[in-house]
């Protein structure tokens, strides 16, 4: 009868095992998807950041431009005229009402 009972305990042994081992594993495929779904999102931002960095290099070039070009009188008779509205003497001005 002696050799009945340990062969109980190792049934019930084996079993726990294997339910600590299936709790694991279960627990590591959520963790797994939880990662994957962050993954995901980090890629997504990234994707957002390299276009705003592409936006920006291009405002910094067309900047850099415009201080090279800061002393040409053409750029600075559009710069009058597009930013602060101004106007050669004898010229006409028609604005836009329909709005």
């Amino acid at each position: 009868m002696a050799a009945r009972g340990k062969k109980q305990k190792k049934a019930g042994a084996g079993i726990l095992t294997k339910l600590v081992i299936l709790v694991l594993l279960l627990a590591v495929g959520f963790q797994l998807y939880r990662l994957q779904g962050q993954i995901t999102e980090a890629e997504t931002n990234r994707a957002q950041l390299a276009a705003q960095v592409a936006a920006k290099q291009q405002e910094n070039a067309a900047l850099a431009k415009d201080i090279e070009n800061g002393n040409d009188p053409e750029t600075l008779e559009e710069i009058a005229r597009n930013e602060l509205g101004m106007v050669n003497p004898g010229e006409k001005v028609f604005y836009d009402v329909s709005n």
